[in-house]
Formats: C-alpha cells, sequence, structure tokens
C-alpha cells in the first residue's frame, strides 16, 4: 500500500459569466449518493432514519439531484452524465452488521438503491445520460467468474466477518491480491470493478448500463 496525500485546488472567478461559457464546452460527471445511503444504514450515524422512511428517503434524494441538473441546465451546461448507485446491500460492512449467512446481498437495502436508479432514470435524454451502476454491479456479481473474481463478498482489507466489521486502517490488513476480490474494504469496491463499470460507462464494453447512450456516442454525435 503507498501512503501518501492528495492535494485538491480550485479557482473561482468573480464575474458568473466567466464560468457559464466555460462550463457549456465541458462534461460534467456527477457520481454521488452512495454516502447518503451508507449512513442512512448505519446504526446512529445521523437522525436521517427517523426522518424519513425509505421511500421517502429515496424521492429526497432523487428531487435534489434533478433540481441541481436543473440548475446546470440553466447555467446552459449540455453535457451531463449522472453515475446511479451499486449494490450497496452487498458490501462486506452490511453482511457483517446483518449477520449474512452465506453472504447473500441485505435485500431490503439493495431495494431501496433499485427504486434510487428507477427515479434517476427519468433524467435521461439528448444531453443527459444516466448509468446505472446496479444494473452493472448485478452483472459482475453474477458472472464474477468471467471477470476473473474469486471472492465475491469479502473484503481484500478489514477484519471481521467478512473484513467488514473494522474498516481498513494498515497495510498489513490487505489481501496479498485486491483484484481477486469484488470488494476493497467495508463499503468499496476494487480498482478491477471500476475499471469494468468505467468501460461501460464509455463505450458499453461488457454490459450496456448507460442510457440512452454510453458517454462514446454520446461526445460522437457533439463532434458530428
Amino acid at each position: 500500500m503507498v501512503l501518501g496525500y492528495n492535494y485538491l485546488s480550485a479557482g473561482v472567478d468573480i464575474i458568473f459569466s466567466t464560468g457559464s461559457e466555460v462550463g457549456q464546452h465541458c462534461l460534467f460527471y456527477i457520481s454521488i449518493g452512495s454516502n447518503d445511503f451508507i449512513h442512512y444504514y448505519i446504526p446512529n450515524a445521523s437522525n436521517v432514519l427517523t426522518v424519513y422512511l425509505p421511500w421517502s428517503f429515496n424521492q429526497f434524494l432523487a428531487q435534489t439531484i434533478k433540481q441541481q441538473i436543473k440548475n446546470l441546465y440553466n447555467d446552459k451546461v449540455r453535457k451531463v452524465v449522472v453515475m446511479g448507485l451499486a449494490l450497496i446491500g452487498c458490501a462486506p460492512y452490511y453482511l457483517w452488521l446483518y449477520s449474512s449467512e452465506n453472504g447473500e446481498c441485505v435485500k431490503n437495502i439493495n431495494d431501496m438503491i433499485l427504486e434510487f436508479s428507477e427515479l434517476n432514470e427519468e433524467l435521461a435524454d439528448a444531453t443527459i445520460i444516466v448509468c446505472d451502476a446496479f444494473e452493472g454491479s448485478v452483472d459482475i456479481i453474477q458472472n464474477y467468474n468471467r471477470y476473473g473474481f474469486n471472492v465475491t463478498d469479502e473484503a481484500c482489507c478489514g477484519l471481521g466477518e467478512y473484513k467488514g466489521w473494522i474498516m481498513c486502517v494498515s497495510p498489513e490488513m490487505t489481501c496479498s491480491n485486491a483484484s481477486s476480490h469484488i470488494w476493497w474494504d467495508q463499503f468499496h469496491p476494487t480498482d478491477a470493478v471500476n475499471a469494468i463499470l468505467a468501460d461501460n460507462v464509455w463505450s458499453s464494453l461488457h454490459t450496456p448500463m448507460c442510457y440512452p447512450m454510453n458517454l462514446q456516442d454520446m461526445l460522437a454525435q457533439r463532434t458530428r
């Protein structure tokens, strides 16, 4: 494991029109929401579970994303990719928390994610691509051998059953070959999984998961 720091810097303009003109020619990639669902199902992580029932929580998140995309559109943004959520109910933390007997995913969590993905698909049009990471994740888990994975339920790094009890905090906790695992730690997939999903977003290489087109097709349209 390589230890180090990542630094991110950003600049802003005083004049609104300057940024708006630049944004018209940019591709906006939006991948957000996983942490909202993760924290929703972690006991005592927040009070959200007491404020929203599952369906209301889904509706709230979906409507919030839609409004933010409308805001981008009003600022003349015309190329947007919205990434859906993966199978959070299959994450090692929840297998441990819900005492999964044979590595079965937690159905009620995945049902929530599926509903959220369906709500987001309403966004798809000629200028907004919605990529269904749920669908792409199902394909990987169901066909893990084809993709070269040997371990589907246990994280590469962590402690406890499914390596989902204690998070990855030291190099000594890691497995010897992360590429054979679907899950890196309690909640996050490995680079190998992310590479497959990225290929699908770009060209639908392994399975179609972006609607109404993949990113490569969208950009090809813009250059014609």
